[in-house]
């Protein structure tokens, strides 16, 4: 969708957000992890896990089936497509905007949601989420939404949250957003972050920026602990990144090899709810 560049707001005025931390994270084949709850997951709760993948679509056809519980994930493309088919969850195409949000809660298994569409390359994000302690028991669900049902705000899609006068309809929790931005070349834009979320970071998967530093694609950078506005201007070859913003998750990260909970005991509840439901899922 084509936007007229010359009547967009000039720059505000506003208070720095400065970077706490950068990063490259670690690479292995086609995912570059990011983020995990051991390392800046702990400082960014509850964003708590963050992989970019850069891959053919090919990689889409094993299915891969792992547990998950405590967290919900994200799932958005910033190049590429896929075709997803989740039965009553639901089935269409995942492209650039659309997002597939899949709650774990109490404990599921996944993989094989996705095939590949008319693109024989993606690129995208998948983010993990620390669920608060009232649904990390919560039953599991799905939803997949394709780009048409996401929300524009100027350059950005609003994945997850609320922001200004708009709403995801993502059944996420309340005090935590997530938007797909991208920038013309040299086109400023500032995220007015609202009141309370103090976590905040950005990562670019194409491009390059300036947001208290100069920020490159394939990295990953948390801002320090503030709600004053992140202020970000494109490069010359324009910018696609990734954002979030929330309220501080308030519990210590519990972590088992797939989950991550507030504590001890609701680890071991889901750890043990993965176990049970298990035979529904893998065929041995």
């Amino acid at each position: 969708m084509s936007r007229n560049l010359s009547a967009a707001r000039p720059m505000p005025t506003l208070v720095e957000r400065k970077i706490y931390s950068q990063t490259r994270g670690s690479q292995r084949g086609p995912i570059t992890r990011l983020m995990s709850p051991s390392d800046l997951g702990q400082y960014l709760k509850p964003f708590v896990f963050l992989d970019a993948v850069d891959a053919p679509s090919s990689i889409t056809s094993s299915d891969n089936l792992h547990p998950h519980s405590g967290i919900a994930t994200v799932t958005v493309l910033t190049e590429g497509n896929l075709r997803f088919d989740m039965g009553k969850w639901g089935t269409g195409r995942l492209d650039y905007g659309g997002v597939e949000w899949m709650r774990a809660g109490s404990g599921i298994w996944h993989g094989g949601e996705y095939r590949p569409d008319s693109a024989s390359h993606f690129k995208g994000f998948q983010l993990w989420v620390a669920l608060p302690a009232a649904l990390e028991a919560s039953a599991p669900e799905w939803q997949f939404l394709e780009a048409p049902n996401i929300p524009e705000i100027g350059p950005a899609r609003l994945i997850v949250g609320a922001y200004q006068d708009k709403m995801s309809p993502v059944r996420a929790f309340a005090g935590i957003n997530y938007l797909l931005v991208t920038l013309a070349p040299g086109e400023a834009w500032a995220y007015e972050t609202p009141s309370g979320h103090e976590v905040g970071w950005l990562s670019v998967s194409h491009g390059s920026l300036s947001a208290g530093g100069e920020i490159l694609a394939g990295d990953m950078v948390a801002f320090d602990r503030s709600d004053a506005a992140i202020q970000i201007q494109a490069g010359p070859d324009g910018a696609t990144f990734v954002l979030g913003s929330a309220l501080p998750h308030p519990h210590d990260l519990v972590q088992g090899y797939y989950s991550v909970h507030t504590s001890e005991e609701a680890l071991k509840a889901g750890e043990a709810r993965i176990a049970d439901v298990r035979s529904l899922y893998v065929k041995d």
